[in-house]
């Protein structure tokens, strides 16, 4: 895990320098700047294997150079068939691998490699720039292009100065809580979506971009249920075993939840030695699952650490948070990921965790919303929405969120999007042209489920779930690791039938299942606390003057497209606790401290 950096803009060495400075964490080990035919490349490095010098980046072969983040995971595999094609490799990483890899079968190595990857290969002879982002958007890549200059990093931060906010990108964030690729919230700074690759011409000053890999027609395989079972157990302790290969302390992260708990289990059965597991718990009882995580750790017999935290060592990650994620990001789960991630590093440089388990397995709990009020979505419009009168939905009992969205929305598709989008709840003008590039999830499949499982792992899991994981981690120097983001767990579940996944409320039927060879079925079915933290409550007390201080009238002015009426009536009632409001008052205020670090690093 590292970050990397290109550029055709002849900024001097010390330059270069400060903007590495700024994303150091990522990187701590080393840092590497080289200057190739008015080309500069530079990078930062996590040592996690071959921790000899040999292996610090720029790397060359030849006429290439790479700069490289992330891990291939079955770069034995891949080292092996190169040998075999007469191939001499000098070093242990997996960076040499990818790199002659590329020089041998230039990019369709893609198809080859199983790993999360952002990477920039330069050769010197043709004068061009091959880069790659991994299938599922484990690991970030943005870039500058205007048609002469390119600018690349695995962080805004570094392209942030003299650039102008992308009025359109607020308008994104407020709807969704995250800026959607391939927007950021800059003018002319792009992120390339995942499973795609672009090409560069440094000659001809032409940029091309291409996907290689994508979700397809979702095509249900004739299977028994046991044979399913069998497979994906297989494929998964595949996915870990090949995720605990690693130069440095490995661990796993370990919650109360079935996804980690089973990675954590498979991690123990495959492991030569003890695994070490990880949590944080907390004083408040409603939010603490570290006591089920330390049964889970029991019985696995793993090494286990819990960290208990107070209120204030979360409250006081918040600067922390406007650091790290360096465009506007309002999912507050980010703040106990923070935490966990800057108490494991004191043990372990990498660590396993259970995050994608919800996409592919159906886990989330608007799937249930969903299939609750699937029928409702199967009446006429025009009747839902005569239905939606107030006083009809008083007399009988039914109003709520879901029931009044779901009688207002006009088709299923809207339904789903709406899990994943605001559209325009807190804004002046609704603007919904950037789920163009999310439209495929429709024509996937005519599962109802399956249609809102594409849309999450083609929009939020990018650019949330993913985005939170990698800056939260990086933020301290961890790697994390996730099996159920290997591609090919995500490939299986697919096809697997939908009762296998979801069956009459029971998500996550299949995982469970499995995880009952581990841990008892009594045990693991503990009510889900959710890794969540009291965000709501603190900005009525701890964090009232903070809050009302940061979303002040000049502030709120000055966001683009944000109807400011309407937002303080809804301060107005979570302050007084007549509503909750939190996630649309945790995101003006995430905004307040991105403007703010904004404006900080165009002053100097």
């Amino acid at each position: 895990m590292c970050g990397i950096y290109l550029t055709n803009i002849p900024f001097d060495k010390e330059e270069v320098k400060d903007k590495l400075e700024s994303i150091a964490y990522r990187g701590p080990d080393f840092m590497g700047i080289e200057v190739i035919n008015k080309l500069t490349l530079g990078h930062l490095r996590l040592s996690i294997l071959d921790l000899d010098p040999r292996s610090n980046q720029p790397m060359h072969y030849e006429d290439l150079s790479i700069v490289f983040n992330g891990e291939i995971y079955n770069y034995k595999d891949v080292k092996r068939d190169l040998i075999a094609l007469g191939y001499d490799f000098k070093t242990e990483s997996d960076t040499e691998v990818l790199l002659i890899g590329f020089k041998h079968w230039g990019k369709s190595v893609l198809d080859r490699i199983n790993g999360m990857f952002a990477f920039s290969i330069y050769n010197s002879k043709e004068n061009t720039v091959f880069s790659a982002r991994d299938r599922l958007g484990v690991k970030p890549f943005y870039y500058f292009w205007d048609g002469h200059d390119i600018e690349i990093s695995s962080q805004i931060r570094p392209m942030l100065k003299g650039k102008e906010i992308n009025e359109e990108a607020i308008s994104m964030y407020l709807d969704c809580m995250f800026i959607p690729s391939p927007y950021t919230i800059v003018n002319d700074v792009y992120k390339l979506p995942p499973g795609n690759y672009m090409e560069l011409d440094l000659n001809t000053k032409t940029l091309t971009i291409q996907d290689y890999w994508n979700l397809q027609d979702a095509k249900i395989r004739d299977i028994s249920y046991e044979d399913a079972k069998e497979e994906l157990r297989a494929l998964l302790l595949d996915a870990v075993k090949i995720r605990l290969q690693s130069d440095v302390p490995i661990g796993s992260f370990l919650s109360g939840g079935i996804d980690s708990a089973l990675v954590s289990s498979m991690a123990t059965e495959v492991s030569p030695t003890q695994i070490k597991t990880f949590s944080i718990g907390f004083d408040d009882p409603n939010y603490d699952e570290s006591k089920i995580a330390e049964q889970y750790a029991k019985i696995i017999n793993s090494h286990h650490t819990t960290t208990i935290c107070s209120p204030k060592d979360i409250l006081n990650l918040i600067p922390k948070l406007t650091k790290v994620y360096d465009e506007p990001f309002a999912d507050s789960s980010a703040l106990p990921s923070l935490l966990l991630n800057k108490v494991t590093k004191n043990y372990v440089t990498v660590a396993l965790s259970g995050d994608g388990g919800d996409e592919s397995f159906i886990g989330y709990t608007f799937f249930d919303s969903l299939i609750r009020n699937k029928k409702i979505m199967d009446i006429p419009y025009p009747i839902r929405k005569f239905l939606s009168h107030p006083i009809l939905l008083k007399l009988f009992g039914l109003n709520s969120h879901r029931v009044r969205n779901a009688l207002n929305t006009k088709t299923k598709n809207d339904f789903i999007e709406n899990i994943f989008s605001r559209k325009g709840f807190l804004l002046k003008k609704k603007n919904q042209s950037w789920m163009k590039y999310y439209q495929d999830y429709k024509t996937w499949s005519n599962s109802f489920l399956q249609k809102a499982a594409d849309l999450n792992i083609k929009l939020w899991l990018e650019n949330d779930s993913n985005v939170k994981v990698d800056r939260a981690s990086m933020a301290y120097s961890v790697e994390v690791r996730s099996p159920f983001l290997d591609y090919r767990v995500v490939e299986f579940a697919r096809t697997l039938p939908m009762e296998y996944r979801y069956d009459k409320g029971k998500m996550k039927k299949i995982l469970r299942d499995l995880l009952k060879e581990y841990i008892p079925e009594e045990v693991f079915n503990q009510p889900k606390k959710g890794f969540a933290v009291p965000i709501g409550n603190w900005m009525r007390n701890e964090l009232r003057d903070a809050f009302l201080s940061a979303l002040n009238d000049e502030f709120l002015n000055k966001v683009p497209n944000l109807n400011v009426k309407k937002f303080k009536e809804i301060l107005d009632e979570h302050m007084s606790g007549k509503a909750d409001h939190t996630p649309n008052v945790w995101k003006l205020f995430v905004l307040s401290k991105w403007y703010e670090e904004f404006e900080s690093i165009n002053r100097t």
